[in-house]
């Protein structure tokens, strides 16, 4: 079977080991697809394939779920806390999504409301105690499960990924610039 080491950039033949329940979206692409289409259902594939296992894990390790860790999360880089509307936008959710999650993990004693002292008619929201604690011991594993599902590729495959995956993203932004600066243009 073939190894990580000896994929090549070009070759977009699926692994062996990749039966029909496991192929996912990637089954979608045909071989005359255009690369552009393959490398984009791979990229999706193997998203769609981490966040999964990562889903799983964090169900049967922590009976939680990835958007209540995602909250949580947030709340971690900001220890002063947040208000409800940025963290939504942080999320990229709607406020009443943040606001069922609020009233869960409160309910569990993992996050505090407090008012806005700028603004009275906000709340913020951050980690008590007990909700750090909690988001810490998940988090360790999580990078560990992370750091095992990628335990296969060497450090310069993984830098080479990152690097390209991170030109890709400069790339994105640029094009999305460019039509937000010129709406009527046509895409090429």
């Amino acid at each position: 079977m073939a190894t990580v080491r000896d994929l090549k950039p070009r070759d977009f033949k699926l692994l062996r080991g990749l039966d029909e329940q496991r192929i996912g979206l990637e089954a979608r692409a045909a071989s005359d697809d255009h690369s552009a289409v393959k490398l984009w259902l791979r990229l999706l594939a193997c998203s769609t394939q981490i966040e999964q296992e990562i889903r799983s894990r964090l169900r049967q390790r922590f009976a939680t779920t990835l958007p209540r860790f995602d909250y949580l999360a947030q709340l971690e880089r900001h220890p002063e806390g947040l208000r409800m509307n940025a963290l939504s936008r942080y999320l990229m959710v709607t406020g009443g999504n943040v606001t069922g999650l609020t009233d869960q993990l409160v309910g569990e004693g993992l996050v505090e409301r407090l008012p806005d002292p700028e603004d009275r008619r906000s709340l913020i929201v951050r980690l008590t105690a007990a909700g750090r604690e909690r988001f810490l011991e998940m988090a360790t594993e999580h990078e560990a499960w992370l750091v095992e599902l990628f335990d296969g590729f060497d450090r310069d495959t993984k830098a080479t990924l990152y690097a390209a995956l991170g030109q890709l993203r400069l790339h994105l932004a640029g094009k999305q610039a460019e039509a937000r600066e010129n709406p009527g243009a046509r895409p090429r």
